[in-house]
């Protein structure tokens, strides 16, 4: 008679599946891209093909591991190996230089700090608590103050990402030419207003954020050519925000608080806003089910670096309800949904 481990039912060995999970599970991968990012490797390569060795002394680095790193990155599609020990861009590397019209080379910066609190992930994981505050003993931006190397570096990667929303929440929204005014509240140095204005130029706008935070958007902007249709404004949209605009722009802000403190600033915006303007929040929203969204992932950095979360449709319309505004649609975009809302009265 068989044995148990004869008769035993053994699982299917599903060779894709493990080698799908084995990608996913990489970090090897993701840190070799950062590392070329840093290295401003796509740039020296936007003429045309170079040999590793012309490549390695263009961008400082060591010619042997060069090689294997950009090998390695090859077999993910990541540049191509035109010849031996030459290399060249592929559509996927043409992003990563910094030409590029939404050049992502800054978007993946080596953060120190951000390594060592996802070293400590499993410690999020078991406490629901941050493993950023619980390695590094300080909040993030406390963190980032104190290191304005890495501070520069994070900037860098919003400014990234900025470049990708613009576009995406100008298709993405049909009545633009509806509106004439427009505030941005928590808008940092006017990245983001620059590029809305840019391209729409019938809106003027208003850029609101902490004083020192937007010390340096007047002169972007009048580099921009938009001095005369932004106005900046200093302040804290706890306390009140600009009044009578047509409409009011929440990018990435929303989820960086928890409810007391993200109904305490629905209720600023309520208050300054006219029975006709609208808000838009353009950020994660979590969706219940198996779909793939950036949001889900996004939500994950907030938990491990500490601050707010994505919250589900149903959460953000009982927030807004909770301070007079009314959801009138959640527009999908290829980034973030686009919520719109109206005061409620």
């Amino acid at each position: 008679m068989p044995d148990d481990v004869s008769t035993a039912v053994r699982p299917h060995l599903d060779i894709a599946s493990i080698r799908r999970l084995a990608d996913l599970a990489d970090y090897i991968v993701p840190f070799a891209i950062r590392a070329v990012c840093t290295l401003g490797v796509a740039d020296h390569l936007g003429d045309g093909p170079l040999p590793v060795a012309d490549l390695a002394q263009r961008c400082g680095a060591e010619p042997r591991a060069l090689l294997r790193v950009l090998r390695a990155l090859a077999g993910k599609g990541i540049f191509t190996e035109a010849e031996p020990g030459v290399f060249a861009l592929t559509p996927l590397a043409q992003p990563l230089r910094s030409d590029h019209p939404v050049s992502l080379r800054e978007a993946y910066p080596l953060l120190p700090g951000d390594l060592q609190a996802w070293a400590h992930f499993d410690y999020t994981l078991r406490t629901g608590r941050s493993s950023f505050e619980h390695v590094l003993g300080k909040g993030y931006w406390e963190y980032l103050a104190e290191h304005p190397e890495e501070s520069k570096r994070f900037d860098g990667s919003q400014a990234a990402g900025t470049r990708m929303e613009v576009r995406t929440v100008i298709s993405a929204y049909d009545s633009w030419s509806k509106l004439k005014t427009v505030v941005d509240l928590g808008g940092g140095n006017g990245m983001f207003l620059n590029g809305l204005l840019s391209r729409l130029r019938h809106l003027h706008g208003t850029l609101f954020d902490q004083p020192h935070v937007v010390d340096s958007a007047p002169a972007m902007l009048r580099e921009a050519g938009l001095a005369d249709r932004c106005d900046v404004v200093g302040g804290s949209f706890f306390d009140g925000v600009p009044e009578g605009a047509d409409a009011y722009l929440l990018k990435r802000v929303l989820w960086s608080w928890q409810d007391e403190h993200a109904h305490r600033l629905l209720c600023r915006v309520r208050e300054a806003m006219r029975p006709d303007s609208r808000l838009l929040v353009h950020e994660p929203v979590s969706f219940p089910g198996d779909t793939d969204e950036v949001g889900k992932v996004y939500d994950l950095i907030l938990l491990t670096m500490g601050g707010g979360c994505a919250r589900t449709e149903e959460e953000l319309r009982a927030l807004f309800d909770g301070a007079g505004l009314r959801i009138s649609r959640v527009i999908p975009t290829p980034m973030f949904p686009l919520v719109e809302a109206f005061p409620a009265d």
